[in-house]
């Protein structure tokens, strides 16, 4: 379906005239439209999906991101291969390090060491490049308003975009997860897995987890996904808006690893993220990584609320 489809839901593009006085009041439905059915509304949601995905921006992004696994993977096979050893870094460590002494023994670590090793630069970038452009690309674009003809009205719009950017955040991890576990068959064995606990499960438990693992990961950026939109709200320049959304993740993961700061670094969105390794120990230990994801929703409650009251009062008349 493309944008001129989902102007009206009939399908039509509607008046023009009356596109320009929704924009211009925000109003997005005015006296007389038909009701918005729930089949529109999934319509919108499936145009932004579309258009997000076709762009060769998130292509080449998600190409970069599924690139990474297998630099890491014909890294460390080069390695061994010359008779070297992999870093080190405990098993309690639970970061990258701990992940990378295990994947010659088991290529399904190359899994969780991809995750770790991106989820930290890699993917909140990416996710601030889609969460940045989602609003201000359309604007700078002169899209914007077009789309606010239709009586669909600008939350439902916002809600779409955001909608899309989340799905964005779960390929982008299943774009490293998916590659981190093709390259590591093809390059390591794959068998039991050892548990940062010590104990030893099953090759299938393991790929249970490291689905789940995947999953938490995505969530982990549903508050980068907010507060890129919020950005995205504040500027009719989309390469501004992804620039400041990709400097705030730089400045807040530098403040997270101040020590004199540390009084602050509960309430900062990435100071959990690498909490998806507790998922690796048996039993789960899931306290940290509850507290990540409450703290994803709150900071998605909260520049959500920021960017739906900016975007409705935002003039894009012009």
């Amino acid at each position: 379906m493309s944008r001129a489809e989902v102007l009206e839901p009939g399908g039509g593009g509607g008046d023009p005239a009356d596109g320009r006085r929704g924009a211009g009041a925000g109003a997005g439905a005015g006296a007389g439209t038909r009701p918005v059915s729930p089949l529109w509304t999934f319509g919108l949601f499936r145009s932004e999906l579309t258009t997000t995905f076709r762009r060769w921006r998130t292509l080449a992004l998600l190409g970069v991101l599924a690139a990474v696994p297998v630099l890491i993977g014909i890294a460390i096979k080069i390695e061994t291969s010359d008779g070297g050893s992999v870093g080190g870094g405990g098993p309690e460590g639970g970061g990258g390090p701990a992940f990378l002494t295990q994947i010659t023994n088991n290529g399904l670590f190359l899994v969780f060491a991809a995750l770790a090793a991106t989820l930290p630069v890699f993917l909140p970038m990416a996710v601030g490049v889609i969460a940045g452009d989602a609003v201000a690309g359309e604007a700078n674009g002169g899209t914007l308003r077009y789309l606010l003809v239709a009586p669909a009205g600008r939350t439902r719009l916002l809600l779409a975009k955001y909608a899309a950017t989340l799905v964005f955040c779960l390929a982008a991890t299943l774009a490293v997860a998916v590659s981190a576990l093709i390259v590591g068959a093809l390059l390591f064995p794959l068998g039991d897995v050892t548990t940062i606990s010590g104990t030893t499960i099953s090759f299938g438990d393991g790929l249970v987890r490291a689905v789940l693992i995947a999953l938490v990961v995505a969530a982990s950026l549903i508050g980068l996904a907010a507060l890129g939109l919020f950005v995205s709200t504040l500027t009719n320049s989309g390469i501004a808006a992804m620039a400041t959304t990709v400097g705030l993740v730089i400045t807040v993961q530098i403040l997270d690893t101040i020590p004199q700061l540390h009084g602050i670094h509960p309430y900062l969105f990435p100071h959990y993220w690498l909490s998806f390794a507790d998922l690796l120990r048996e039993p789960f230990y899931w306290d940290d990584v509850l507290r990540n994801l409450g703290l994803q929703g709150v900071y998605a409650a909260v520049f959500g609320s920021a960017a739906w009251a900016r975007f409705t009062a935002k003039d894009i008349s012009a």
